[in-house]
């Protein structure tokens, strides 16, 4: 008796702590980025359930041009979006319901560059990072206390070109990365095919200067693109979007070593190919890349766990024209799949233990869906 009062005793905290625990999400809101020139007139949430899942129309925010890539600050209050519309390229701010999954105007700031097509935040919320494709510089904006924006503070503005004289005339930034420890801000310009690294100082009136090294080059002509890092933080990934290849790269405080290359293409693939987006399963296992054209798949990788290298798995269609953007939900359970030029996401079922995607039924219609954001619905 006494034996069994003893243990009693000892699993009480433990039951009452697992009683106490918060239990994981199991419903998600998905945020979608659209060009707005044809069905789309803005920004739409959509309701995620992991058991089935299922998504359902929650609303949307209309009126917001062309805002072609999303990003959600860590507070899960406010969501900020490019509007890539040309020369006169912006950066709209919107207070964020996760209960009712709406957005609320803020603000509208110049991005001061043209075609805007990639926005990410700090977790303090003191900047955004945007990335002007045609006018090839990256912007800085202050974020205010009540999420909204301020002018522009600082522009990095790229020069050179590459060995394509149709795509690589100029400079064209694609992204703008802060690293894990958001130290440095690294962005990719698919004109010169380098991946540049800036030093982050959110205190600083002007918060980036290059680091040291301040680039790294990648293959001429290959255009990189997108670019993610591993879950041990000591690797990144790089897709290129006119050599569709995975790029592998040693990283240690703002420095980067290439280690592997990894092709998206079938062997004897002679047609037109583009990279889109990247991006690696929640439990760091697997990278999946989307490619374009007339491949239109998505590639799957597993990751060596000792040294993060890659190794194929996988290649599926997306069942639609130009796979701009994915996403991998939190819970890594489902892959949901924005095809632009087919008006259409697909949701596809992950298998956990082998990476592989299987489609699942049925689509959702939006207008020229271009970026997916998962995140938790309270």
């Amino acid at each position: 008796m006494k034996k069994l009062l003893l243990i009693i005793s000892l699993l009480s905290p433990v039951m009452m702590y697992a009683q106490h625990k918060k239990a994981a999400p199991t419903t998600y809101d998905l945020l979608v980025g659209t060009y707005t020139k044809g069905q789309s007139k803005g920004i739409y949430v959509y309701r995620f359930y992991i058991e089935t899942g299922r998504m359902a129309y929650l609303s949307q925010i209309d009126d917001v041009s062309n805002p072609s890539y999303l990003c959600v600050a860590a507070n899960n209050k406010f969501v900020y979006a490019v509007n890539e519309d040309g020369k006169n390229g912006g950066v709209s701010s919107f207070k964020f319901d996760p209960k009712q999954g709406k957005l609320t105007f803020i603000n509208k700031q110049s991005s001061a560059g043209a075609d805007p097509c990639y926005i990410s935040v700090d977790k303090e919320q003191k900047n955004v990072f945007v990335a002007n494709y045609s006018s090839g510089s990256l912007t800085v904006l202050p974020v205010n206390k009540d999420g909204s924006l301020g002018a522009v503070s600082q522009v990095v503005q790229d020069q050179g070109h590459g060995i394509n004289k149709e795509r690589q005339e100029a400079p064209h930034v694609h992204i703008a990365m802060l690293s894990p420890d958001e130290k440095y801000v690294l962005y990719t310009d698919l004109g010169t095919d380098k991946l540049n690294v800036m030093r982050y100082r959110a205190s600083h009136p002007q918060p980036l200067s290059p680091a040291s090294p301040p680039f790294v080059k990648i293959k001429d002509g290959a255009g990189p693109r997108h670019i993610v890092f591993s879950d041990d933080k000591k690797h990144l990934y790089l897709l290129t979007e006119m050599g569709s290849a995975v790029h592998v790269f040693d990283y240690d405080n703002g420095k980067l070593k290439e280690k592997q290359s990894v092709t998206l293409l079938n062997d004897g693939f002679k047609g037109q190919t583009a990279g889109a987006a990247v991006h690696i399963s929640p439990d760091g296992r697997f990278l999946y890349a989307s490619n374009r054209l007339e491949t239109n798949e998505i590639s799957v990788y597993s990751i060596e766990p000792e040294t993060d290298t890659l190794t194929f798995v996988q290649r599926v269609s997306t069942f639609g024209k130009n796979p701009r953007d994915f996403a991998i939900d939190p819970t890594g359970s489902y892959l949901v799949v924005a095809n632009q030029d087919s008006d259409r996401l697909y949701i596809y079922h992950r298998d956990q233990n082998t990476g592989t995607i299987t489609r699942m039924g049925p689509e959702i219609e939006i207008g020229n869906p271009v970026c997916l954001k998962f995140t938790v619905a309270e």
